[in-house]
């Protein structure tokens, strides 16, 4: 009895596991979207279950990967891409930082023609000595590679203060939408891959009773493309 109950045990489990892993063809038609059953075998709408070479990725998953920038398009393997990711992402917030660096050159130069000193009772005025007079400001070049100084009226530094201001938060604007937009490439890649991209292209003549113009049922037929 010994001798035939363990490979009985084994096929009843076997037979489970085949049982689990099948799925009906009339549930096979009624689904929307891919289902991955493994790394090599997908399941599309209105086929049956294939094999499909190369690596299947989840949107869903793309998506959550892409919040952090190039780890979305390194889940689809486009490993390409990741670079491209991080240049415009890295690009964006180093410009922002230049820009930011540049505007507080010139608001502290600014903000030295006025009374800072809350103890004074001229405070938030513009100081006398200097209405008609200038302050040194830090220019610096485009990539802060170098810098100079130069003398700057009040004008000047409030116009330089609110050009550098603007830059910066066009430069953060910017890089938002860098951000958002790889997140949505992440996941528009991942929905691609799952597409089925064979050459399968089929004509059916099929009759058809109900007519676009009339009110009756009339016979004729109509041409069905089959596009997989």
């Amino acid at each position: 009895m010994k001798n035939w109950f363990l490979p009985a045990v084994i096929l009843l489990l076997s037979g489970a596991v085949t049982a689990q892993n099948t799925i009906p063809k009339d549930s096979v038609k009624t689904l929307n979207v891919p289902i991955v059953v493994n790394d090599s075998t997908v399941l599309l709408p209105g086929d049956t279950l294939k094999k499909v070479k190369g690596f299947m990725p989840v949107p869903k998953t793309a998506t959550r990967m892409a919040l952090i920038p190039g780890l979305g398009q390194i889940y689809n393997r486009d490993y390409w891409k990741a670079p491209i990711v991080y240049l415009a992402f890295g690009g964006g917030l180093y410009t922002y930082y230049l820009n930011s660096l540049k505007y507080h050159d010139y608001l502290s130069a600014y903000k030295e023609f006025y009374n800072l000193d809350k103890n004074s009772p001229t405070y938030g005025q513009p100081k006398p000595e200097l209405v008609d007079s200038t302050v040194i400001v830090r220019v610096r070049s485009l990539l802060n590679t170098s810098s100079t100084y130069q003398p700057a009226s009040r004008d000047q530094a409030l116009r330089g203060k609110n050009y550098w201001r603007r830059n910066r938060g066009f430069a953060l604007i910017v890089t938002g939408l860098i951000y958002t937009l790889s997140i949505i490439e992440a996941n528009v890649a991942a929905h691609l891959k799952t597409f089925d991209l064979s050459d399968d292209l089929t004509l059916r003549i099929e009759p058809k009773l109900q007519q676009p113009a009339m009110r009756t049922p009339a016979p004729g037929v109509r041409l069905v493309f089959n596009i997989k």
